[in-house]
């Protein structure tokens, strides 16, 4: 029974747990050794007390329960999936001060209503804890039809190298000459083909032209843009990116990687937005991850300016709660120096770096060449195994948590070598250092990923871009994006959507990990099903372990924060590829309603 009687008069008996500053829980102790036990009284106070007289406090606490001890927002008539693996389902839960202070059958929770509680029916909807998108990108939503907007070139816009012209024209009608006509999201597989410097000269010969592929890791340009860059058939590949080149060696418009960053430079600078600008794009952003779900956000890769936004469009009204990963271990060393390393609402602790490529975009570099190019492994990283130890050496002991992008096999073994040099020169228990995406693994990889106490925080696209899993070969697809055999070694695993890489919309991610099957209908990987009450778990609990937060957030449990969502219907009970047709209807952070289906 979830909750069960221990809760009908609002007791709750639960060890006290400290966090030592290197992450691990350690067990407060005032009576001869033992954990201290806490009381929930009236009014939520706790008292504490040895389990020699736990029996006692038992005994009178029915009648401790003061007549005003109430919920602020109680929600009644539920299916509760908590992702408590001790109380799975609960049908009732009750919140007060921000977080959760009873879960359990509708009867108890009923005595927490009070004259002030707000009481929401739930008329049967499925509540989970709020979905925590471990590793996103958040970007300002512009219109396309302002100056900041670019051009939308997904699949659901545009079907062909036609429409895409079409729609990148309709821009540079209203975009002065020699400023930049930006498209972004493009997919090959989907338009058959990458666009060219000649495709994209059909849009315009007086601006330069810029798009970006759906992985962010290939760009294409028209030839003004390559002028601009003086890329010719004489320009040497950089290192860490590549040209592609027609019969004749000549420069198609179409850059892998650090090739298309030193077209972008050399062209003009983009437009600014005004602080209203990017304050209003940046909370409609905000506003779309709360519509579906998310109450919690990891921020993979930014600086403390970023961070001064978030902050903004906090207090704005779109409290998400969120991680931040820094690109600058020096910005994050001052943050601590000062303090300032954040609370429940924003925190700092981890450093994001990059060590690979793409997997969608096709350039990760590979043991094996990739399927349908038997001369291509992917581009080498231009950061040597020197480098990159030496940088996660740096950040290891500095007492921060390192997060490295890495897709290809090749890549992911360099970072465990630099991993396990850290440790060795300097042991930490807990460190969770992160790999983001670790795409392309194998049981030797895992078993590395394992031992060294690795957290794997994989891509769930398999919907939008399962198709470029071709390139890899079907021998590889059952260990890409490895979520059931990482599940199966007991490796602490994230749920995330790369955003903009793929939409971070949580229940079509939970069905990409369920199905591993495709929008057309054809599935990759079929090994690494999961089940839809491990994916929920992994978009919840994971997602928070991997920020050192499983003791705040990710299941719905006394004492944690109140952040959940109800939703139109069960996932675990749906068929799995209608998972992503459920609403909805409410996410609640600390309580509070910040999103509501049909309200404004």
């Amino acid at each position: 029974m979830p909750r069960g009687p221990r809760l009908s008069w609002g007791v709750v008996a639960r060890s006290v747990s400290r966090r030592r500053p290197n992450g691990k829980s350690q067990l407060k102790s005032r009576c001869r050794g033992e954990s201290i036990i806490m009381i929930r009284l009236s009014r939520g106070y706790l008292i504490s007390c040895c389990p020699v007289v736990v029996g006692l406090v038992l005994a009178s606490a029915p009648m401790a329960r003061a007549e005003n001890s109430t919920a602020d927002l109680v929600v009644l008539h539920a299916n509760v999936i908590t992702v408590d693996k001790d109380h799975p389902r609960a049908e009732a839960l009750a919140v007060r001060d921000g977080r959760f202070t009873a879960v359990g059958t509708l009867d108890e929770i009923q005595e927490w209503i009070g004259e002030k509680t707000q009481v929401i029916d739930a008329r049967g909807k499925t509540i989970t804890p709020g979905f925590n998108d471990a590793h996103l990108h958040p970007g300002a939503i512009y219109p396309v039809t302002s100056r900041l907007g670019p051009v939308d070139l997904r699949p659901s816009h545009v079907r062909t190298m036609d429409d895409l012209i079409r729609a990148l024209k309709q821009k540079a009608r209203i975009t002065p000459k020699g400023q930049w006509v930006r498209g972004s999201r493009y997919e090959d597989t989907k338009l058959g083909r990458h666009p060219t410097r000649w495709d994209l000269d059909k849009v315009s010969t007086e601006h330069p032209v810029r798009l970006s592929h759906s992985s962010g890791h290939v760009s294409a340009f028209n030839s003004l843009a390559l002028e601009m860059a003086k890329v010719d058939k004489s320009t040497p590949d950089p290192p860490g990116g590549s040209f592609d080149r027609d019969a004749h060696g000549v420069p198609n418009g179409v850059c892998r990687e650090r090739a298309g960053s030193m077209v972008r430079r050399a062209g003009p600078s983009s437009p600014k937005p005004t602080r209203d600008e990017i304050l209003a794009g940046m909370r409609r952003q905000f506003e779309a991850y709360a519509s579906k779900g998310i109450t919690s956000i990891g921020v993979a890769g930014t600086s403390l300016s970023s961070v001064r936004l978030y902050k903004q469009v906090q207090a704005s009204g779109v409290p998400l709660r969120i991680y931040v990963m820094l690109r600058s271990l020096t910005e994050l060393k001052r943050q601590r120096e000062s303090h300032r390393l954040g609370d429940e609402w924003l925190k700092l602790g981890c450093v994001k770096i990059f060590h690979g490529n793409s997997l969608s975009g096709q350039t990760c570099w590979l043991y094996e060449p990739y399927a349908n190019r038997p001369d291509y492994y992917g581009i080498k990283p231009a950061r040597s195994q020197r480098s990159l130890n030496q940088r996660i050496l740096d950040i290891h002991e500095a007492g921060f948590q390192v997060a490295v992008h890495s897709n290809g096999d090749r890549e992911i073994d360099m970072v465990l070598d630099a991993i396990e040099k850290a440790l060795e020169k300097s042991p930490r228990d807990n460190h969770r250092h992160r790999i983001e995406h670790c795409s392309v693994v194998n049981p030797r990889i895992l078993e590395r990923i394992k031992r060294l106490g690795v957290v794997v925080a994989p891509h769930s696209y398999v919907y939008e871009h399962g198709d470029k899993m071709e390139a890899y070969g079907a021998d590889r697809c059952d260990m890409m994006h490895p979520n059931r055999s990482a599940l199966e070694l007991s490796i602490p695993v994230a749920g995330t959507s790369d955003s903009p890489v793929s939409e971070a919309c949580p229940l079509l991610r939970i069905q990409s990990m369920v199905t591993r099957r495709t929008a057309a209908g054809k599935v990759y990987g079929a090994r690494q099903k999961v089940t839809p009450e491990q994916a929920i778990s992994i978009w919840t609990l994971g997602s928070a372990y991997a920020s050192f937060d499983e003791d705040e957030k990710g299941s719905i449990e006394v004492g944690k924060l109140a952040d959940f969502v109800v939703l139109s219907a069960d996932p675990t009970q749906v068929a799995p590829e209608t998972i992503k047709t459920i609403q909805v209807e409410k996410t609640l952070i600390g309580g509070k309603v910040v999103f509501e289906r049909g309200s404004k």
